[in-house]
């Protein structure tokens, strides 16, 4: 099994102080989770796309483009490219330069992305952004493999033996299709053979283990082996410590985070409680022993070989959350690569 570390890159007050931090150092913070991520042994580090409140993720191939520069082995993965959004010539020749200036490290991870307010921005319409993202991602697999592209797009100008630089250092990247909900996102990604990413964060793991069953179903559709399908999945959540009760406890502050979430919104949380969210989220959260045998629990359903955890603290003290990453690698990434397989390639 592979491990990456994920952030959104939240604009949000210190978890312990309660005061504003500064965008520059929620960068810096940023940065800096992903070298301690690489020294600790994770397989790759993603920077999501948001471009709305509360996020400051508005351009990841910048942030990974800083990230490159100061690690050497490490993955570097979006988390996701929000290509309905994009225009994807732009996209591409963004991503094809962080691709030369990391030495080939680059995996996307595309989505069509949520959020009324980033689709305003963007005068994209929920009506238009499956076929603006499937559009987008069937030029952007072109304009990476051809020289040339010819195209007559429906959502930006067409091209006429468009040369677009600079050429990739990865003739072909890896793309993953991060899905929450949506069978048009799964069945894009089946079709061209590509890994799908299981969100798995919002809700408990039923729906997303029918989507990843439907991934699989159209996987064999469109004539591909079974034994190549490749699945990641999110938590919602991990804190580890040597008891289940302490890790709990030093939890709640960030379940109380959600709580308080929701009670802005205006909506019910899905995980009314503590317990609630520790039995029936994807979180793991509790000693070395439970978090094992709820990934396993969870691999039972999904099948899946890549796990992401989050790189940043939510509600935790930093130092309280780098403990727990590092008893991660010492305690539980061990016994996990060993029980569960590694996705069948071997450059993660």
């Amino acid at each position: 099994m592979k491990f990456l570390a994920i952030t959104l890159i939240t604009d949000s007050a210190d978890p312990v102080s309660g005061a504003p931090t500064p965008a520059r150092e929620r960068f810096r913070e940023v940065v800096d989770a992903a070298v301690f991520a690489e020294g600790l042994g994770f397989d790759g580090f993603g920077v999501g796309e948001r471009h709305e409140r509360p996020f400051l993720s508005s351009s990841p191939p910048v942030v990974l483009s800083h990230i490159a520069a100061l690690t050497r082995r490490i993955r570097l993965f979006t988390a996701v490219t929000t290509l309905s959004l994009l225009d994807p010539v732009r996209a591409y020749e963004d991503y094809a330069t962080l691709d030369h200036l990391s030495d080939g490290r680059l995996e996307l991870m595309i989505g069509k992305g949520n959020g009324t307010a980033q689709r305003e921005l963007f005068q994209v319409t929920p009506e238009d952004q499956w076929e603006r993202n499937s559009e987008s991602y069937e030029l952007f697999r072109r304009l990476w493999r051809e020289d040339e592209v010819t195209a007559r797009p429906r959502f930006r100008p067409e091209l006429t033996a468009a040369e677009v630089l600079p050429r990739p250092f990865q003739r072909e990247v890896r793309v993953w299709h991060g899905s929450a909900t949506s069978r048009e996102s799964v069945d894009l990604a089946a079709r061209h053979g590509d890994p799908l990413f299981s969100a798995n964060v919002t809700h408990p793991i039923g729906p997303y283990a029918e989507l990843i069953r439907h991934y699989r179903e159209r996987w064999e559709h469109y004539g591909h082996d079974p034994a190549h399908a490749v699945v990641g999945a999110g938590t919602a959540g991990y804190h580890a410590a040597t008891t289940s009760q302490r890790a709990v406890a030093a939890y709640r502050p960030a379940f109380a985070r959600y709580l308080s979430f929701h009670e802005r919104l205006g909506t019910p949380p899905v995980f009314p409680t503590l317990e609630d969210f520790v039995e029936r989220s994807s979180a793991l959260i509790g000693s070395p022993q439970q978090v094992i045998e709820k990934v396993h629990r969870y691999h039972e359903e999904f099948g899946h070989t890549v796990l992401h955890l989050q790189a940043e603290p939510g509600g935790l003290g930093h130092e309280e959350h780098r403990a727990s990453l590092e008893l991660f690698q010492s305690r539980i990434a061990p016994v996990l690569r060993r029980e569960i397989p590694d996705p069948p390639f071997s450059d993660l």
